[in-house]
This record gives structure tokens, sequence and C-alpha cells, in this order.
């Protein structure tokens, strides 16, 4: 048997103690010195969650185009160059792309991936056929409609074939459309997401009435609007790299400040690599974050609290994965450790 030593992230906080594993299955956990020398040392967590990704446009990146640093030029539907270009490439091309990103993720520790799937039923397909043959990730698929209008059949198709929707803002559509395809989806029992507030403000009852599970971005929300999503008890995904490359507004501070359960998220592949360490290392040096606790926790438990998931280690029977970092670079130490059939013996 093998050990690593170090600080265990729980859903509590830090821990200082050890895993002992065999075959890449956890087979003892101890707060005391391990019995013999462990094989790393560092910050011990479940594996990564980015809870923000749009990796169908991971292609554009090599087509070696100046990409506009226009929100509404680049990515808003249905017009936006994205979705131009998104229509307009064979689907393999596309495909090999999200590999791609499936690829950077799983290797740099990410389990799972909030991935807004364009495209509709045509979407969803090319990204099952691109995680099919990695087992190390998985993707939560939360869809959208081909067109801004509400289909009751082709809402019921994709949400029979994804975890949930996620939509583009209140201010791209009809927002009787949106309410309808809101109500549809909580009927379903499915996730229902929505950007919001990224670079306008945007009615703040209007996004509540939606019933959201979560929000991304929230750049141009006020106080105001931000206490009513806490009042609520709604996450909020954030997107720094993003945000600097459209010289977005951002109001971290005010989230931090009312403890908001706060998400990392890459978003769009074509602009960023979907490397949710490199992402979280950006946020810790704009933001000026000295505790790794609240920052690791924006990439392992607070998303899958947004997921009403029960995970926490070292309960053994309820984590799944576990990957180490190094306390200094905040670089994965490992592959993913897996020790879904464990027999704890303390």
């Amino acid at each position: 048997m093998e050990y690593i030593s170090g600080e265990i992230l729980t859903k509590d906080g830090f821990i200082k103690g050890y895993i002992g594993f065999q075959n890449k299955k956890i087979i003892e956990f101890g707060s005391e010195k391990p019995k013999k020398k462990p094989i790393a040392t560092g910050f011990i967590i479940p594996t990564l969650i980015n809870s923000h990704t749009h990796i169908g446009d991971h292609f554009i990146k090599k087509l070696k185009i100046n990409l506009p640093k226009n929100i509404e030029k680049l990515v808003a539907p249905p017009n936006g160059l994205k979705h131009k270009l998104l229509n307009d490439t064979p689907e393999k091309e596309i495909i090999n792309g999200m590999k791609e990103s499936i690829n950077i993720m799983s290797n740099s520790g990410t389990s799972k991936f909030f991935d807004f799937r364009e495209n509709g039923i045509s979407g969803i397909i090319q990204l099952n056929k691109a995680t099919r043959d990695n087992k190390n990730i998985s993707p939560v698929i939360l869809s959208r409609p081909n067109q801004l209008r509400y289909d009751k059949d082709e809402i019921n198709l994709i949400l029979n074939n994804s975890q949930g929707i996620g939509l583009s803002s209140i201010t791209d559509w009809n927002y009787s459309e949106i309410l309808k395809i809101a109500k549809h989806t909580k009927l379903k029992k499915k996730i229902f997401t929505i950007h919001s507030s990224e670079r306008l403000r945007e009615n703040i009852d209007q996004i509540l009435d939606l019933k959201p599970d979560f929000l991304i971005h929230m750049n141009y929300a006020t106080e105001s609007d931000l206490i009513r999503v806490k009042e609520n008890n709604i996450s909020i995904v954030i997107c720094p790299r993003s945000n600097k490359f459209f010289k977005l507004k951002t109001n971290y501070k005010i989230m931090e400040k009312l403890d908001i359960n706060l998400m990392l998220g890459t978003d769009n592949a074509m602009i960023n690599t979907p490397n949710i360490l490199t992402e979280l290392k950006y946020y810790k040096k704009i933001n000026k974050i000295d505790s790794n606790e609240k920052l690791l926790n924006m990439i392992t438990y607070n998303p899958r609290k947004a997921l009403n998931l029960d995970y926490n280690i070292p309960d053994i029977k309820s984590s799944k994965e576990f990957i180490i970092l190094d306390k200094t670079s905040l670089e994965i130490r490992n592959i993913p450790f897996s020790h879904e059939e464990i027999k704890n013996d303390n």
C-alpha cells in the first residue's frame, strides 16, 4: 500500500492527515503520520469541477482569426461570430476540438464540467461523441434550443438527453419565451441556469422569477441585486479571464463580502484554455486572496453544493475521487485517484 499525506480539504476545512491506497483504491485514512514514507505530500482535495464551459467553440482557436472583443459580435445568439462558425463547420472538426478541451481538463484534475451546449440536440450528440472515450471526466450538459423561442417538443427532446438548460441572457430573448422554458425545465426536475448581468445590468426580479439553480457572471449586478441572490441561496459562477478578455466590469469584492457560494468557470474554449487551475490562480492574483481553502472550495465543494451532491473527504463512503496539489504552485501532482469500491478499515 502507498501513502500520500498533507492537508486534506474537507467540507469543514483543511485537516492534517494521510490517505493509504492500493490499486488506486483508498484503503485507510488517518490523522497521524502514515506507516511509511508518503510518495507525495501536498493539498489532498476532491477532483475538480469546471462550472462554466463552452467547449464546442474550441476549434475556432485553430482558425487564427482576430476575435472581436465585443460580446454581442462574438458570442450573442443568433448572429454572433461563434454561432455562425458553429453552423458552418463540419461536425468532425467541432468534435475534435471538443476532445482537445476534454483532454486538457482531464489531465489537469477535472472530473466534471458544466457545458452550455449550443445547437440543440445536435450539440448534445456532438458532446456525447467527444466524451465517450474518456472515462475520467463527465459533462453536466446544459442544453439550449436551436432558436430563441419556446418549442415544447424540442425542449422535451433536449431535456430528455441532458441534465438541464443553460441559456444566454434575458436581454437576448423575449422574456415570456424564457419563462416558459424555465417552467418546463422545473417540471422535468432538471437544472435551469442562465447568463445574467454579464455586459449590462438586467432586471433582478425577472432573473429570480425564473428560479435558476445558479447564475453565470452577474458582473453588472448591484449590491442590492446580489443581496437578493444571497437571500435566495443561489450560487454564482464567475469567469475572471473571460471578463478580462471582454474588458468587463467585475464586482467580486461584493460577492466575497456577501459570502455568496462562488464557483469558477473557464467560459469559451476559443478564448481560454479550460484548465480550471489556471483560472483559479488568475482569480487569486487579481483578487489578492490568501486563503487556499476558500479558493479550492470554488472548484471542489461549492459546485458540488450547487448540484446537491453528498461528497466529503475523508468520508470515504460518500467521496469518489481525489487529487493532490503542490502547496506552492497549486499544480496537480497526479492523475485522479478513484476509490469507488472502498473498504474503510478505520
